[in-house]
């Protein structure tokens, strides 16, 4: 596959941005090999600068949820966008979207718009201390808060690939109020609680953990996690911005049956727009400035053309729902998420290699080890030599993953059952290779 305009303009990029990317996990750097530079993005497709076509698994790292360049998110943006780019003023979309918010997600009674994810889940862990007069944050190895000092520890995501959790550039104390614990561990955290009385603000969490991969909660650990900050005055903070509005209608919390107090949202709701937002009970969110004393605030929160876009892309997914014997979106999702679990794992038993294939409806993570992965700890032996020979493999024959074994997947209502055929086909030709 031809890429010498995306390694030109690689070579043009590391002259001017660090490393020649604006995020690190697109740098290829786990992978090996330089990365290709999109041109354009339609349906379940991107187009690299090169002209080469690919099935895109990765959907801009889960907004995409309609697939690319959506014909009622284009429009929703270029009418926003002719009325004015940012005002710094309240609009009607930013109300529209909080109502919509509330509705889809009951325990979310009062929400507050931001323009990212870390700055969501930063403002939630603020908030949950102001509320309960605590400093100590209980957090999980692996899961993904964003980029904040004091949830930079053991992280995943582009942390975990390179294998640095730790950043530099934070000092020690930022961090002395974080408490790290193994997820799907109950002992552990119990052990926590019993150690820091009345110390605890709160637990922050991935309901389904998507940033070293995806693996899921072991029945009851969502429960115990509801149950013991109940029980010690903490509050349960579900991380949604990567499950919120994509594991269902009301997100992880609605598949788990879990009614947390805060809850932090982001990439779906901006329909490919920088976007994030927090929410949760009415008396919590009154700590907010300028109701109560827990400063938060930002230039372009609620930014009108991002508004719009997400609420295009939440209307459309929810529109089909409320009809009657109309087909759910999200349907065609768990069908799309269960034909390809099912095929990957055939083609890996066919070709004799290990791989633990994880699957929550519309994301999925494979790994190639034999061991079942329910934590980071587990996700580690996967064979990273393997997957980087699996993903270069896939990519030369038409298939986009993350590049990165410890990212997850992620499926589109635009994905076909020929798409999934076509993307089974090419990993049983290249699993037959490792």
């Amino acid at each position: 596959m031809n890429r010498s305009k995306s390694d030109q303009l690689f070579a043009e990029a590391l002259k001017y941005i660090p490393g020649g990317v604006n995020s690190p996990v697109r740098a290829f750097r786990a992978v090996g090999g330089n990365p290709f530079f999109v041109n354009k993005a339609s349906g379940s497709k991107v187009w690299d600068v090169d002209g080469n076509e690919l099935i895109d698994y990765v959907l801009t790292w889960g907004p995409a949820i309609l697939g690319h360049a959506h014909p009622k998110i284009i429009a929703a943006v270029k009418a926003a966008a002719e009325l004015g780019t940012s005002f710094g003023i309240p609009n009607p979309h930013e109300v529209t979207m909080a109502k919509l918010i509330c509705e889809l997600v009951p325990s979310v009674k009062k929400v507050r718009m931001t323009s990212s994810g870390t700055e969501a889940c930063m403002s939630a862990i603020r908030l949950a201390r102001g509320f309960t007069k605590r400093d100590k944050i209980i957090k999980f190895d692996g899961c993904y808060h964003g980029h904040m000092d004091s949830l930079l520890v053991r992280a995943g995501s582009g942390a975990l690939t390179f294998g640095h959790p730790d950043s530099a550039g934070i000092p020690a104390a930022f961090t002395s109020h974080t408490i790290v614990a193994p997820y799907n561990d109950v002992e552990a955290v119990k052990a926590i609680f019993a150690a820091n009385k009345n110390e605890i603000a709160g637990i922050i969490v991935e309901p389904v953990p998507g940033n070293a991969g995806l693996y899921l909660p072991k029945p009851g650990y969502l429960e115990f996690l509801r149950e013991i900050t109940a029980a010690h005055g903490a509050l349960l903070i579900f991380d949604e911005v990567m499950t919120g509005f994509r594991l269902a209608r009301g997100g992880a919390q609605e598949r788990f049956g879990i009614r947390p107090d805060l809850s932090t949202f982001g990439k779906v709701i901006g329909g490919g727009l920088p976007v994030g937002a927090f929410g949760g009970r009415a008396e919590i969110m009154d700590c907010l400035a300028p109701l109560g004393p827990v400063y938060q605030a930002g230039t372009l929160s609620g930014n009108p053309v991002a508004m719009a876009a997400g609420l295009a892309n939440l209307e459309e997914l929810n529109a089909e729902g409320r009809m009657q014997n109309a087909e759910n979106k999200y349907v065609q999702l768990e069908v799309l998420g269960a034909q390809l679990a099912a095929g990957m794992r055939d083609a890996a038993k066919s070709a004799g290699v290990p791989m633990q294939f994880n699957q929550c409806g519309s994301m999925f993570c494979g790994y190639f080890t034999d061991k079942p992965v329910h934590n980071v700890a587990d996700a580690m032996h996967s064979d990273r030599e393997k997957f980087k020979k699996f993903f270069h493999g896939m990519l030369d024959a038409g298939v986009y993953l993350a590049p990165s074994q410890f990212e997850s997947g992620f499926l589109s209502t635009a994905h076909t059952a020929a798409d999934i055929d076509m993307t089974v086909g090419v990993a049983a030709k290249v699993l037959r290779t490792l």
